[in-house]
């Protein structure tokens, strides 16, 4: 998902930071907001462990800058990633990636993100797939965002 060889050639912007490949790319004619696929390439950096606890991410500003955004579209993805307590701003040294907490569950996302896997697979469905494929397809996302998937 996130190596560069997999990204398709019409993503625009890429970032490198200081300490290996972190990478924040955007498709910017992709229908999805730039804002949200901040949120989501953070959220996958976390998961892959290219995020820990107490890293610094950029200012937003600087993160604007690097990503040819206005500062209000990193400002309202960083807020999101806030209210879900992903990072943390500490006034006057830097906005960090908080501690992971497993065990916190958001029933509204929870709910929303039900509906779009409700409309994904409907779509899968008209593509041929069995119920057997999907959940084939779903254990290799898991395992692909968990590197080697989940006891649960």
């Amino acid at each position: 998902m996130m190596s560069v060889s997999s990204v398709p050639h019409k993503v625009i912007q890429i970032i490198h930071r200081k300490r290996g490949d972190r990478l924040i790319q955007l498709d910017f004619r992709s229908s999805q907001p730039i804002y949200e696929q901040i949120i989501s390439q953070y959220k996958y950096m976390m998961l892959q462990g290219y995020l820990k606890k107490g890293d610094s991410v950029p200012s937003v500003r600087k993160l604007a800058l690097e990503l040819n955004v206005t500062p209000g579209t990193v400002a309202k993805a960083y807020r999101e990633l806030e209210q879900q307590s992903l990072i943390e701003t500490v006034r006057g040294r830097g906005t960090f990636v908080a501690e992971m907490k497993e065990n916190i569950r958001n029933e509204g996302v929870i709910g929303k993100v039900k509906e779009e896997l409700k409309e994904q697979c409907m779509e899968l469905i008209y593509q041929g797939m069995d119920k057997k494929e999907i959940i084939q397809l779903v254990e290799e996302i898991m395992e692909e965002l968990k590197g080697g998937g989940t006891d649960d």
